[in-house]
């Protein structure tokens, strides 16, 4: 059996210690502060002081997937004697998945005994970072390529996403609510809890008054669909916000006796549209 790759593009939000230990290749995005433009993997500009600029009112511009740098990824795998299994992040957020999708089929025309498999991850940040984990946990287990793909598509739906945002002002620029419910939220101190649907948009499902309680939500939340579902590990990513993401951790373990997680940033390329003091929390459910 050919060796096979797990790809996937920086949007999934894992350290460079998880990549490098599961041998992942990831493909670059870029975006823009000023007149200075930044590769999102590089980490020439921290996520610290990402968000710092972004708190001193420097907005950011993201940049769709570079089908140039997707093709030197993949030939880059190929050249290494690889077929690809492409977990990509979710189609309705982004042009990744459809330009990975596109530079793939051409690059199988090319290359007639290399197989590239390219995954609607339907996920986002390190729900897409989750999924991943588990389809590393698999291929280490032996599974072929096509068992690997099959697999992912089984249990995608099940990656469950719920964050808040402590801004609404980022989410209006994304046009995620009007500037009207980014004012009055903002003065009756509104936080706004979301989820990824079944088609891979973000959703508001509730507004909650006060921070805390937004952060209790995400976990009331969850407690309402893990039911049946193991959680060997849990996922949380934020917006340079990390005590209020120890916050959520100490519930759920508290609650569900968890106690493996793997905590990062919310990169810049998501952080861009959620903003300072993200808290999204990923795991395994009967639904999204």
């Amino acid at each position: 059996m050919k060796p096979y790759i797990i790809s996937t593009d920086c949007m999934a939000d894992l350290p460079a210690d998880f990549i490098e230990a599961h041998h992942l290749s990831v493909h670059p995005l870029y975006y823009q502060i000023g007149d200075q433009t930044y590769n999102a993997l590089e980490g020439t500009l921290s996520e610290a002081d990402f968000y710092a600029k972004m708190r001193n009112g420097e907005m950011p511009t993201t940049m769709a997937s570079n089908p140039e740098y997707i093709e030197q990824s993949f030939s880059q795998n190929i050249a290494e004697g690889y077929d690809i299994l492409h977990i990509s992040f979710s189609s309705a957020l982004s042009s990744s998945y459809n330009n990975t999708a596109v530079t793939a089929k051409a690059m199988m025309e090319q290359h007639p005994d290399t197989k590239i498999i390219v995954i609607d991850s339907l996920s986002a940040s390190l729900g897409q970072g989750l999924l991943i984990y588990y389809a590393c946990k698999k291929k280490e287990e032996g599974a072929s390529i096509e068992e690997l793909a099959e697999y992912i598509e089984s249990i995608k739906l099940n990656i469950c996403h719920q964050f808040t945002v402590d801004d609404l002002f980022h989410l209006h620029r994304g046009g995620r609510v009007s500037k009207a419910t980014a004012i009055i939220g903002t003065i009756a101190n509104i936080k706004p809890v979301l989820h990824v649907d079944n088609e891979g948009r973000l959703i508001n499902i509730s507004k909650i008054r006060g921070r805390k309680r937004s952060l209790i939500t995400l976990v009331d939340n969850m407690e309402k669909v893990i039911e049946g579902y193991e959680n060997p590990i849990v996922f949380i990513s934020h917006g340079d916000c990390l005590e209020d993401a120890l916050f959520v951790k100490q519930q759920i373990e508290e609650r569900f006796g968890i106690h493996e997680f793997l905590i990062n940033y919310v990169g810049s390329t998501i952080g861009a549209h959620s903003g300072p003091g993200t808290v999204a929390l990923f795991f395994m459910g009967r639904e999204r």
